[in-house]
C-alpha cells in the first residue's frame, strides 16, 4: 500500500515575520553606518520581500530590492514583476520596462538608493564569499559612477548570520521538505534492483516526492560503481546497477522554497566487508557529530568529532571539502563544517553533517543528515538513515 501524502505545514509568512527580519538587518545596518542594502539575488529577495516567483529562471531581466535604514524595503523591478507584489508586504514598486540594455534599471535603481542614503553615503551590497551580483558587471560599474560620491560596503557575513538562525515557520518547511525525501528513500529501498540504471532509480524518487508534496526536486543526482563510487556530484546516468554495486542517491526536495538536502546509500546483490565497515565508519561518524552538535560548538569543533572517527578507520583522505553546511531557502548555506571553523553554532541553525572518506582508491562513502540546533543539542530533521547498509535482492 502507498504511502498517503504528508501533512504540509502553511505556505508563506506572517507579514510579522519580514518585519522582523528587515528590523534585525536595520539594527545591524546602523551598527556599520549603512543609509541602505541593496540585494540582486533571489534568496535575500525573497528573504526579506516575500516576493517568490519562478521568473528569476530567466537570466534576461534585473531584480532589485534596497533595504533602507528606516521603513519597508523598496522593490525596483522590470515592470512585467509588479503584479506580483500585491502577495507580498512591500508597497513602494518601481519599475521600468525591462530588458531595456542600454539602462536595464541603473538609472531608476542609482535614484532610489540617492534617495535613501543622504546620512552617511555608505550602501551595503553582497559582495563577500558565496555571494554574487545578479546584474551585468558593466551595470554595477555604472550604478557605482552613478553614486560617486557613496562608498560601497560587504554586508554578506550580516545576511549570512542573520539568515542562519530559521524561524519555526522556515524550520517546519524544511522539515517537511526533510520528510518527503526520507520516505522516498524508504519507498526506493522496496522498489529498486539489479538491472535498472541510474537515471531510473532517480526517477522512481522523483516521482514519489512529487507523490509527497514537493513543489520540486531540483537537486537530484546519483553515483554508483563496484563496492562504492568515485563521486557525488555527477549523474544519474544511464549506467545499470550490477550485482556488488553501491548505489549514492543525494537530493534536495523543495517545498515552497525551502530546501533538504540529504543522501542514502544501496548495495546491490552483496556488499564486500570493506564497503560495510567504511558505511559503519561515516555513520559512527555522524553520530559523532550528532552529539557534538550543540550550542556554543564551533564548526571546527564538529569537524574535528566527525573527522576523528573516520580516520581511526582508515580513511585514506576526505575529498568533498568539508563535511555540512547551511540549509534553508537554498540548497548549501554559509557556514560550513570544515577544519578550524570558528563559527559559533545557535539554536535555529538548520545545517547538515556530512561525514565523507575515501576508503580506497576512486572509492568513497558518505552519509548525509539534516539537523537545527536545539538549545541543548540537536535534533534531526527527519528519521535516523538505517544503521547498516541496505542490501537490495
Amino acid at each position: 500500500m502507498p504511502l498517503s501524502p504528508l501533512n504540509p505545514p502553511a505556505r508563506g509568512f506572517a507579514q510579522r515575520e519580514f518585519e522582523l527580519r528587515t528590523c534585525e538587518l536595520q539594527k545591524q545596518m546602523r551598527g556599520k553606518q549603512l543609509d541602505a542594502v541593496f540585494f540582486t539575488t533571489e534568496a535575500e529577495f525573497r528573504y526579506f520581500s516575500g516576493f517568490k516567483s519562478q521568473f528569476w529562471e530567466s537570466p534576461t531581466r534585473p531584480w532589485f530590492l534596497v533595504v533602507p535604514a528606516e521603513g519597508k524595503p523598496i522593490a525596483v523591478v522590470p515592470e512585467i514583476g509588479v503584479s506580483g507584489f500585491e502577495l507580498t508586504w512591500i508597497t513602494d514598486v518601481r519599475s521600468w520596462p525591462s530588458p531595456r540594455p542600454e539602462d536595464d534599471g541603473i538609472s531608476l535603481l542609482a535614484t532610489t538608493l540617492h534617495e535613501v542614503s543622504t546620512r552617511f553615503r555608505r550602501i551595503g551590497a553582497m559582495l563577500g564569499p558565496e555571494t554574487h551580483l545578479r546584474m551585468p558587471a558593466n551595470n554595477f560599474a555604472s550604478l557605482q559612477k552613478l553614486l560617486s560620491h557613496h562608498s560601497w560596503v560587504d554586508v554578506s557575513d550580516i545576511i549570512q548570520t542573520i539568515r542562519s538562525v530559521k524561524s519555526k515557520a522556515e524550520i517546519e518547511k524544511i522539515r517537511f521538505s526533510c520528510n518527503i525525501a526520507a520516505a522516498a528513500f524508504d519507498y526506493l529501498r522496496q522498489h529498486l534492483s539489479v538491472g535498472v540504471t541510474e537515471r531510473e532509480a532517480c526517477k522512481v524518487m522523483h516521482l514519489e516526492m512529487l507523490r509527497l508534496g514537493a513543489d520540486s526536486c531540483p537537486y537530484l543526482i546519483s553515483g554508483s560503481g563496484r563496492a562504492g563510487y568515485g563521486s557525488i556530484i555527477m549523474g544519474p546516468t544511464d549506467r545499470v546497477l550490477a550485482e556488488g554495486d553501491v548505489l549514492i542517491i543525494d537530493t534536495g526536495a523543495n517545498f515552497d522554497g525551502y530546501f533538504c538536502d540529504f543522501d542514502r546509500n544501496y548495495a546491490l546483490g552483496s556488499a564486500t566487508k570493506e564497503t560495510t565497515d567504511a558505511y559503519d565508519a561515516v555513520y559512527a561518524a555522524t553520530e559523532a557529530g550528532l552529539r557534538a552538535a550543540q550550542p556554543g560548538r564551533t564548526t571546527g569543533e564538529v569537524w574535528q568529532a566527525m573527522w576523528s572517527v573516520l580516520e581511526k578507520a582508515g580513511a585514506l583522505g576526505n575529498d568533498v571539502g568539508r563535511m555540512g553546511h547551511g540549509l534553508g531557502m537554498q540548497l548549501t548555506e554559509w557556514p560550513s563544517f570544515i577544519p578550524k571553523g570558528d563559527v559559533v553554532l545557535k539554536p535555529g541553525m538548520v545545517l547538515t553533517l556530512e561525514p565523507g572518506m575515501a576508503f580506497a582508491p576512486n572509492r568513497m562513502m558518505v552519509l548525509e543528515d539534516n539537523i537545527v540546533i536545539t538549545e541543548n543539542g540537536c535534533e534531526l530533521l527527519h528519521p535516523r538513515t538505517w544503521d547498516k547498509l541496505p542490501v537490495i535482492g
